[in-house]
């Protein structure tokens, strides 16, 4: 199986499957003597972690993490920093009536249908619970673009047909960890947490968007042909399990504007005499490259695709097949998507912020 690192300075390899012994990751490229921040890993797994509120999956994962190698007395030595997470809480019993459908709109059938076998048992390597491990690198990721004051913010902009009307300027993202859906829009919140909740209780899921605000990037980062740093965003988050949209600054709407409306004109900041726009519709990228403004983008995510209702399906025999899933999933990914969101995005900047720094 291919595919499962990314990066080119900041180079990462993720393993592990959902029902398996342990999840984990292997960077590559890691500065040394990078200080690990031991208490922000912590942080971020908790933010991604199962059965934290009543809207999501409800299976219990503690993601005490443990370092393998890379770190002597606490700094990083530039040697391939290794991370695992063990799984404690897996529950395979609930996937004994799956193992033989090819369940709707999931991985099961072009799984097999290309490595004629797959693990059924949660998803295997196809399991959103393989994020932990995107979620990990990120963090050191984060630990490296923090020295430099960039900072990195996600959070939920839409559930279903419920969404804030609020520019990510108007809003206090410092609040959107203070409530379970992880919208800043504190009234909006209540409507999406009320929304998901009747359609757990249904049965039934929905989808949402999550938007990313990333501040201090400089001027330089991403290549203006194939590596252009919208173009490696939008591959990293539509890695992200459920992500089916990805758009940068104006996006889709700019079709309605005219050049003229959409242009960013340039100015001179009066406060520090730097070179900025006065508008951001490019969502901080021209021509690929950075150009020190707010980068922002919109992550849409479709419904999940286990549901508690009954389906019609097919087996591996190529029998139609009535059923209904057992087991603990999300009515709504999207609160857990925000620090997966952040996580792809932090390893985009640094890998591109490595790059730029061999060129001087």
């Amino acid at each position: 199986m291919a595919g499962n690192s990314y990066g080119k300075i900041f180079r990462i390899t993720t393993f592990g499957e959902s029902h398996g012994n342990a999840l984990g990751v292997v960077i590559d490229g890691c500065p040394s003597r990078l200080q690990f921040d031991f208490d922000l890993m912590q942080a971020e797994l908790n933010r991604r972690k199962p059965g934290q509120s009543e809207i999501v999956s409800q299976r219990k994962e503690d993601e005490n993490f443990e370092i393998l190698s890379g770190l002597f007395e606490g700094k990083t030595t530039g040697a391939p920093l290794t991370i695992i997470i063990r799984n404690t809480d897996q529950r395979t019993e609930d996937y004994d009536n799956l193992k033989n459908i090819f369940r709707p709109s999931h991985a099961d059938y072009t799984y097999e249908k290309k490595y004629g076998i797959r693990d059924y048992r949660g998803g295997g390597r196809q399991s959103a619970r393989e994020t932990v491990s995107r979620v990990m690198a990120g963090a050191v990721a984060k630990m490296i673009l923090n020295q430099e004051n960039i900072s990195i913010q996600a959070f939920v902009s839409q559930v279903h047909d419920i969404k804030t009307v609020k520019n990510y300027t108007e809003l206090d993202l410092s609040i959107a960890e203070k409530n379970a859906v992880r919208c800043p829009d504190e009234k909006i919140a209540e409507q999406m947490i009320e929304l998901i909740q009747n359609v757990k209780n249904e049965g039934d899921s929905v989808g949402g968007v999550v938007t990313c605000v990333c501040k201090n990037v400089p001027v330089g980062l991403g290549e203006p042909v194939f590596d252009k740093l919208h173009a490696e965003l939008g591959k990293a988050i539509l890695s992200i399990n459920a992500c089916k949209g990805f758009e940068i600054g104006s996006g889709f709407k700019s079709v309605e504007m005219t050049g003229s409306q959409h242009n960013d004109k340039f100015e001179i900041d009066s406060k520090n005499s730097n070179i900025q726009t006065a508008t951001n519709f490019s969502g901080g990228v021209q021509g690929g490259i950075s150009n020190g403004m707010d980068i922002f983008f919109n992550a849409a995510f479709k419904p999940p695709s286990t549901i508690k209702l009954k389906q019609l399906s097919v087996s591996d025999s190529e029998q139609v097949i009535e059923y209904i899933p057992e087991g603990r999933h999300d009515p709504c990914v999207v609160s857990r998507a925000v620090p997966i969101v952040e996580a792809m995005t932090a390893i985009v900047l640094v890998d591109f912020y490595l790059l730029n720094k061999m060129y001087k």
